[in-house]
Order: structure tokens, then sequence, then C-alpha cells
């Protein structure tokens, strides 16, 4: 958890002793006022840090730590990034939860040199970079969003607030909710920053969804204040009432509020281009808590990696901004089906449309991120290509409407998303974007300060300045031929630094050709060169330095211009930009059907559930990559509470390693992928919405919050039992597992009953306790299911496939056997599950459970099996140890061998 700004103790103290340095003092005095962050203080070209901030960033980067001077009588510990490859730096650092204060040097030193010798250059922080207010691309994962979030509550009122913002893309909503939904809502949302008012981090019910967040900031209540927090959000939107944007609880506004007051705290005065508020009521999305979301693996497996997660296996899209709205409509499914169905027109629409989404995807390619560098430009942090990528992505819309408004009439009228995407594109800021066209050059720097990024013939002043500055270098040229004739000294060089400006140079042997001309004045004497100038060179210098400096001036002027021109745009910019990414994840969703066969899905407000043909969309995307993987076995699955023969919970019985698990999640899966609105791995499927999604799969523990495996796994199914209603869908894998049997079995047990009478949930519950197969002779609305096996000489072949009825047995030592347990294990533990079976322990009492485990070898040795009987030698085997063979002529030999037969005979 991080430290507020504001309260976070200052090292060393802000009042520096008499004898410190100008500079040093300065430092001292600007950190004072950012005691929470790390300083980067600018020094040439490098950010300088100090004191236990440099003892802290040396570490965390792994760079070395030297000292500068002494404070109080002690060295000063000193580090220090260079500026051209910071970023890289604050990349290490905000991930290790650091906040940075960049402080910048905002005078020329020319200028603070007239205020006296010993005056500092004057410095000012102009952007605080923390975890949740990033805006460069190379601090962000481009297809993921990046919010900063803020919670607050008014007094005694039950719900809170939980706004939040994307700073590098303007997106800001809010909702109101209960406590137990607020984990839930920060599960979906993986903040980069929270901000919570200081008399919020004791209350009990947000100790879990405050550490399974990101980096916390806490903040003084005074700047929870609702009364200020209306007055920022009217200033902000530039209103004199906030109706006109929803109707916003007290708590709402006092989170968005936080957030915009603590957004221009560390911008330094500037806001982003924030889009006007969306309220979103917790109703409008399916609710699913952490627990579910870890366990069905939506963007990151268990192990923390999105490679395999549902989302890196279903992503098509071609945009980073595609990207960030498939993700948020997978972690956000709708629950409204009129507004899944729209997104489900536009998927069909582009999976019949095939060659215009072929086309239209081939123009996304060339839409850059406007939103992020709309950003960057109202922040003040952008450069010419932020501009290049409005031009570009402003192009791209413009083609993009109008391949769409120029559909074949087969495929009009277009469904009402793509209708009104392409509204939102057509034209859309058209003289800007042909100006931007005209004013950008082909090549462009990543700074404005560089230059050289407005095209030629867009200015004719700038084209005027550079012609006189492009001459002036050609006659440096000639200037430097001509001093070389003139003194006989070919090697003679006119060179240029940031100390001397321009001057020549030449060898110390041929210093003497200059020095007896009273036309070359001496400068500066080197180990190696001697330099010198003319007043020929130094007057071409000046007219060099004047056109270079105006050319410079001249595209900074223009480019602020221009940046002008974008944010005057920037609400059509940036719906332009919500539209294509909506565009990008439609046709992706469609690709994706296209690629795996996936149908559309019927949904409606019913409480049908029913999937035929079904299948689990990463299992079989990485048996397809499996050389000998082979198909994936589909299975159906209805459960349903509408008709009076359906019946809506699922009781699955069968071995380990047979698929229940797949077969439980896959459903979840396919709910969850119809409600995003899009198509579903099944050949089939009807669908009734679902508004909260559980489930209890797998076995973790929380040791640091004192909980056993067990003990998770009875706090999420409370959390299941507590919430679920019938429109819930639920999964429940191995319930009571973690205890004694009789402990388990009786958990699960009325863990199933309440659920069928309570609860009424379409539910799928698998199990290993094969007693719970009997309530579905007393519980109506419970069904048996098992996966089938087949045994084969002592194997058990697992078929995956779901089947009405009862599994007769578990097949653990099958599957044992399957995992490579030793053959004695194997063999012993055959023979004590035969000696179960049969009721020995049952009936031979307390004495014959203690010779049933004085006999495993777990208690004590295997005792060594008794030595065979040797059996008595016959009279052959007698006669053939007499015969030597060696000694025996061929009638001898003949002899004996008759001899035995007739022994062999008897």
């Amino acid at each position: 958890m991080s430290e507020p700004l504001e309260k976070q103790p200052a090292r060393p103290s802000g009042k520096p002793d008499p004898g410190v340095t100008p500079m040093m003092a300065q430092y001292l005095e600007i950190k004072a006022s950012h005691p929470g962050a790390l300083l980067f203080y600018r020094m040439g070209d490098f950010y300088e840090l100090f004191f236990d901030d440099a003892v802290a960033a040396a570490q965390a980067l792994d760079i070395a730590l030297t000292k500068r001077g002494k404070h109080l009588g002690e060295d000063i510990p000193m580090c220090g990034v260079p500026v051209h490859s910071h970023d890289t730096y604050l990349e290490r650092l905000i991930r290790k939860g650091f906040k940075v204060a960049v402080c910048e040097q905002t005078e020329d030193p020319a200028e603070a040199k007239k205020r006296g010798a010993k005056s500092v250059v004057r410095r000012e922080v102009v952007r605080l970079v923390t975890p949740g207010t990033l805006t460069e691309d190379t601090l962000l994962s481009p297809g993921a969003h990046n919010y900063l979030a803020a919670i607050a509550r008014i007094g005694s009122e039950a719900d809170y607030g939980l706004a939040w913002v994307d700073v590098s893309t303007g997106d800001l909503a809010v909702t109101a909710l209960s406590g137990p939904s607020l984990g839930a809502e920060l599960a979906r949302l993986r903040p980069g920053e929270l901000l919570v008012p200081e008399n919020l981090l004791e209350a009990e019910e947000l100790e879990a969804p405050l550490q399974a967040g990101g980096a916390v900031t806490p903040l003084p209540v005074a700047r929870f204040d609702s009364t200020q927090a209306e007055r920022r959000l009217k200033t902000h939107l530039n209103v004199g009432a906030l109706e006109g944007f929803g109707q916003f609880a007290r708590a709402e506004i006092t989170a968005m509020g936080a957030l915009i007051d603590y957004v221009e705290l560390t911008q330094v005065g500037r806001l982003p281009a924030l889009k006007p508020p969306r309220r979103i009521a917790v109703t409008e999305t399916m609710a699913i808590d952490a627990a579910t979301r870890a366990n069905l693996e939506l963007v990151r497996t268990l192990s923390g990696e999105t490679k395999g997660s549902l989302m890196a296996t279903i992503d098509r899209t071609v945009t980073a901004a595609g990207a960030r709205e498939l993700a948020a409509r997978l972690t956000a499914p709708l629950t409204d089906p009129a507004r899944i169905n729209a997104r489900l027109d536009a998927v069909e629409w582009f999976l019949d449309a095939r060659d215009p989404r072929d086309m239209l995807r081939d123009h996304l390619k060339s839409a850059p991120d406007m939103a992020r560098a709309l950003s960057r430009l109202s922040l003040g942090r952008g450069g010419p290509r932020d501009l290049a990528t409005v031009k570009n992505g402003l192009s791209a819309a413009h083609a993009i409407a109008t391949l769409l408004n120029s559909s074949h009439p087969t495929l009009l009228p277009l469904p009402d998303d793509i209708a009104s995407a392409a509204a939102a594109l057509d034209g859309a800021a058209l003289p800007l974007c042909e100006e931007l066209g005209k004013a950008l050059a082909e090549e462009l720097p990543l700074m404005a300060r560089d230059g050289g990024f407005v095209a030629g013939g867009y200015s004719a002043d700038l084209d005027e300045t550079r012609t006189l500055r492009d001459d002036a270098r050609r006659l440096i040229a000639g200037l430097q031929a001509q001093y070389a004739e003139k003194t006989g000294v070919s090697a003679l060089k006119v060179r240029h630094n940031n100390v001397l400006g321009y001057y020549i140079e030449v060898s110390p042997r041929h210093a003497d050709k200059l020095t007896a001309s009273d036309e070359f004045i001496h400068r500066q004497t080197m180990a190696n060169a001697m330099r010198f100038t003319t007043a020929e060179l130094a007057d071409l210098a000046s007219r060099i330095a004047d056109a270079g400096g105006r050319s410079l001036a001249l595209e900074l002027e223009l480019f602020d211009t221009l940046t002008a021109q974008v944010l005057a745009e920037h609400e059509v910019i940036a719906t332009a930009a919500e539209a294509l990414a909506a565009l990008d994840a439609s046709s992706a969703l469609a690709e994706l059907a296209a690629e795996q066969r996936y149908t559309r899905p019927l949904i409606d407000n019913s409480l049908a559930f029913h999937i035929e043909g079904g299948r689990h969309p990463v299992v079989e995307t990485a048996l397809r990559r499996e050389a000998s993987g082979g198909d994936f076995v589909p299975n159906d699955c209805t459960l349903s509470a509408d008709s009076g023969e359906a019946k809506h919970i699922w009781l699955l019985t069968g071995p380990n390693m047979a698929g229940k698990s797949t077969f439980l999640r896959q459903n979840a899966l396919i709910a969850l992928m119809a409600q995003m609105g899009g198509f579903v791995p099944a050949a089939s499927a009807h669908i009734g919405v679902v508004d909260r999604l559980f489930s209890r799969v797998g076995a973790a523990d929380d040791l640091a919050r004192g909980r056993s495996t067990f003990m998770v796994e009875m706090v999420e199914t409370a959390a299941i039992l507590n919430q679920a209603g019938p429109r819930s869908l639920v999964i429940l894998d191995e319930i009571g597992r973690g205890t004694a049997t009789f402990d388990g079995l009786s958990i699960a047990w009325a863990a199933v009953e309440h659920l069928h009478e309570v609860n009424r949930s379409r539910a799928l519950f698998a199990t290993h306790y094969h007693e719970l197969t009997s309530l579905a002779e007393r519980l109506p609305g419970l069904a048996n299911a098992t996966m089938r096996v087949k045994e084969w000489e002592g194997d058990v072949v697992f078929l995956h496939e779901v089947a009405p009825g009862a599994a007769d047995r578990s097949y653990g030592i099958q599957v044992a056997r399957l995992a490579g347990l030793p053959a004695p294990v194997i063999a012993r533990a055959q023979d004590v599950l035969t000696a179960l079976e049969e009721g020995e322990l049952s009936s031979g009492g307390g004495a014959r459970t203690a010779a049933l485990i004085d006999e495993l070898p777990l208690f004590s040795a295997a005792k060594a099996p008794a030595p065979a009987a040797v059996p008595e030698e016959s009279e052959a085997v007698k006669t053939l140890k007499d015969i030597d063979p060696d000694e025996l002529t061929p009638k001898q030999a003949l002899e004996a061998l008759y001899r035995l037969k007739a022994l062999g005979g008897e």
C-alpha cells in the first residue's frame, strides 16, 4: 500500500543548513513538496536522485549508487538515469510500486546566469508518475486498459461509489454498489491504482477487495468532500448541473471528484481529454466474483500468464483499441437481451459479409491508437507522431465509412451497431484530417523540439527560414575549403559544439600557419588540436544560429496550432476511435466464428440453458495445436426450470481425468461468450440471460490470511449459496473434499439441497460422493449425469462423453496407475480397496481395522514372503547328477539315456 503523497515523511528535512549549496537547497525544497514520490531531478542529460531516493532507486533498478557532496556532515547518496532512456527505468519503478515526480529544467541556463554566477536554473515538477496515471505507450500494455479507480462512501449510506478513469484514453465511468459486490467489480477492472479515503482503510468488508486490487493510495478524507467533488465535476464538464449525464448518488459524485482532483494533482494542473462520465448500473452486466474470474481464467491463467487464457484464445482483433474493447466485453457480459442481440447482429453481418470483413480489417490495420494519442496531446506530452496517429486514424475511419455505406444491396440495411459506427466515422473531422495531411512530413521525429516534422510547402515563412539555414550550412563547407586553400592545410576543419559554437580546428603542427595571419583568432588549445575563429566565420555562425533557431521556433508554433485544432475536435475524434474499436471487436468475433465453427446463440429472458454439442474453446484450441491431440469431444447440457420435465441441476459423477472440470467450465464459458455478444463453440445454444455466474473449481489456500484450502473452499461456497438466485449459473466441483469423508459428504449433500430448494439456480455439481446420486429420487429438479469410461485389460479408457446416469466407482487406482505410482503401491491400494468394498473393516470392528493398518506398508515394513518349499529330488535327477559327460563313451552315453528314459516313465 502506497503512502499518501501529502503525508509520506520527507528525508532529509526541507530546511537545509546554512552551508548547503544553492542546487541542493533547491532540491530539498522541491523534495519536501513531493515526499511520497521518488524525485527525478533533471541535471543536463540525466535525471539524478539523492538521499533515500537514490538508495531505493539504485536497489530497485540495479544501478550504481554513488555520492555527491555532503549534507549535515554526511555523504549524499546519488544515482541517475539518462533522460533519453528514462522511460525504461520509469516502467521498472512503477511496476515495483513506486511513484515518481519528474522535475524538469524550466529555464534556459543562460537566463539563470544573468541573475548571478551562483544562480540555479529554475526547476519545477511537471508530472507525478503513478501506476494509475500512465500515458506513454512504453509504459502501457497496448491491448489492456489501465484504470485509476476511487472508492467513496457518504456517512452511513450502505452503498459505495466506485469511479474509474483510463487517463490514457479518457474513459470515465462510475457505479454504486454494496460492499460484497465491490470485490467483484475491482476484480473486473483490475485498476493499476486505487484511491481510498483514509477512514475506509480499516473497514472490514473492504479488507479482501483492497488486498486483491492494484496499488492502493490512501488520501486524506478532505479530498473526498462531496461538495468540492460536485464543484470539480461541474467545472470540468463546464455545466451548471450534472443531471444531464445521469442521476448520480452522492457517493458516486464524490468518487469521480476525487479522481479528477488526483489527476490534476499528478498532472500538475492539466487534465486529459476526458469523455463525459457514464453511469453503469450493477444489473447491466453479469456479476462475476473474483474467485470465478480466476477459476475460469478469463484474461489470465491461474499462473498469472495471458497465454492460455480465454482472451488470448479468442482474440482476433487487429488494433490495440479493438483488443481493449474485446477485453471489456469479455469481462463485463451484458444482461439485456436486446443489447446482446444487437452485438450478435453485428457479428453475424460480418460473418456473412466475408469480403467487406476482410477489407475492413485491412483498413483497421492502418488505424493507430487515436485515443491514447489524443490523451497525450491534451496533457502536453504529445509529439508529431501523435498528430500523425490522429491523421492516419481519421483517414482509416473515412475509408471504412465509405466501405460500409457502399455495401452490396443484399447486405443492407446495416445492423444498428454497424450503422451507428459508420455514422460516427463518416466525414469525422475531415478538414482536420486534410490539414494534418498537408502539414506533416513523411518522416517524423519523436519530439517536437527535434524539428523537421513540418512538410515543405506548408508554411512560406518556414520554407524561407529553412532555405537560409540550409544555404548557410553550405557556406560553412565553402568557407572550410577556402581556409584550407589559403593556409595550405588540407586537414583544416570547421567544426561545432555547444560551448564554442563554430570554430576552425587544425593539428598542433599546422597551428603556426594560422597564428602567422591576423585573420585567424586563437580560441582554444587542446592536447591534440588548436582551435581558431575569424570575423567572417563568427558572422556566418550568427546567421546560421538565427536561421536554425527561427526555423525551430516556427515549427513549434505550428505544432501548437495543429495540437489546438486536434483538441478542438477531441469529442469527434474520441467517438470515431470508439467506433473503430467496436468494429474491430465485432469483426474479430466474426473471424473467430468462421475459423472455429462457432454458432450464434439464442438469448432471451427465459430460464433456459440448452447447449447441443458444446466445446471448451481453450482446450479445443490446444488440442488442435498438438500433432496427436485428437478432436475435442462435444457434449450436450440442458439445465432449465421453465418446463416440467427439465432439470435445473445436474449431479455429475465419474473418474478424475475423464473431463468433469472441463465440462463444467465449458458451459460457464459458453454462457459468458454468448452474453458478451459473441458466437459460441457449440452446435446450438439457447440461453436465458444469466445475471450472476459462480464457479468453485480447483483447490487453493490463502495462508496470508490464515485460510487453509478447505477454508477457502467453504468461503467461496458460502458466497455462492448466499447470493445465487434463479437466474444464476453455478458450477461446483468436489465440494467437501478437503475434510473428513463423512463431514465432506454431509456438506455436499446439504449444498445440493440448498441449491435445489432455496437458490433454484441452474447448476452443475461434480462430485466423487456417489451417495449423492440417490438425491435424484427425491429432488425433482436434479438429474444424474456421468462421464463415460471403458475398462480394457485392467486399464480405464476415458471417452470424455457425458451421459445420463451415475458412476458406480471413481477409478481412482486406474488414474493413479496412469500417473505413474509405483507398482507395489498400486497393488497394495487394490488390496485395501477390495477389503473396504467387501466390508471387512465394518464387520471386523476395531480389531480388524488395526489389523489392516498393521499390514499397510505406511505403518510397518511389508512382510517378506515365506520361502517356497524345496521339492524332493526325483530318481531321474539323482541319476543325472551322477553322470559325468566327459567320461562317457558313445555307447555308455546311449545306455545312460535309455536309463533316464526309463526313470522318466516311472
